[in-house]
């Protein structure tokens, strides 16, 4: 009997740990593909996993930080899905690249042609960003998740700091600081190794240019030296004839 109920408590312990760990792997995401640093261009994946048995993941929409506007914003073309980009004016016109610009990328929406994202199956939707703002660590992109049974999930809870995560958690962008140091390094090592292979092919046209001037002279001498003897076999002709 005590073991039955050990085995039964633990059996209903595992069961709870599961339940509160499978939402945390369940919500949809915002993951960077390699860093997205401040001020930088960055591809971004939404990565959409599918938490139903019996219904499939017909469409997805993801608002972009309308704090922190981006301006450049595309997605990448995924097969089986549309993807309809919709503009929104800014209440601040932004400057980028020497522009200003009044209107910025507000929302990302994509549709399933087909089956969409089945059961047991998640779906990622890469998006290329930039410019990055500089004057914040995150953004928060807010995300609507539809169903083939017409049920809309609404992935819109910030997450704060210090708090349990909220039951439907909006996903977070993590940016990284931006390395001015590594670029100018970078410059620097490039600058270096232009001005290496500018010396090396200094170098080498000099060496080019000597050798072809040894081997004129190199010729110049045999030309010189055959006109000697010719002139030297005439000489004596003349005297032998005399």
């Amino acid at each position: 009997m005590k073991a039955s109920r050990i085995a039964a408590a633990t059996v209903a312990a595992g069961s709870a740990v599961l339940a509160l760990s499978v939402p945390a792997f369940a919500h949809v995401t915002v993951q960077p593909e390699g860093t997205a640093a401040k001020g930088g261009y960055a591809v971004v994946d939404v990565k959409v996993p599918n938490e139903r048995d019996d219904a499939s993941t017909t469409k997805v929409e993801i608002s972009l930080p309308a704090d922190h506007p981006i301006a450049s914003v595309m997605p990448q073309p995924v097969p089986g899905w549309k993807a309809t980009v919709t503009k929104s004016k800014l209440d601040k016109p932004m400057t980028m690249h020497g522009e200003k610009i009044d209107e910025a990328v507000s929302k990302v929406t994509w549709t399933a042609d087909g089956k969409g994202i089945e059961p047991g199956f998640f779906q990622k939707f890469p998006l290329s960003l930039g410019a990055l703002p500089e004057n914040t660590d995150q953004l928060v992109f807010k995300a609507l998740q539809t169903y083939s049974d017409k049920e809309v999930v609404r992935w819109i809870e910030v997450p704060q700091e210090g708090q349990d995560e909220p039951e439907n958690p909006a996903p977070v962008l993590k940016l990284a600081a931006a390395d001015e140091d590594e670029h100018g390094s970078a410059s620097a090592a490039n600058a270096t190794d232009k001005a290496g292979k500018t010396e090396n092919t200094a170098a080498a046209d000099s060496g080019d240019d000597s050798d072809t001037t040894a081997r004129v002279l190199g010729v110049a001498g045999i030309v010189i030296g055959i006109a000697g003897v010719a002139y030297g076999v005439f000489a004596g002709r003349r005297r032998t004839t005399a």
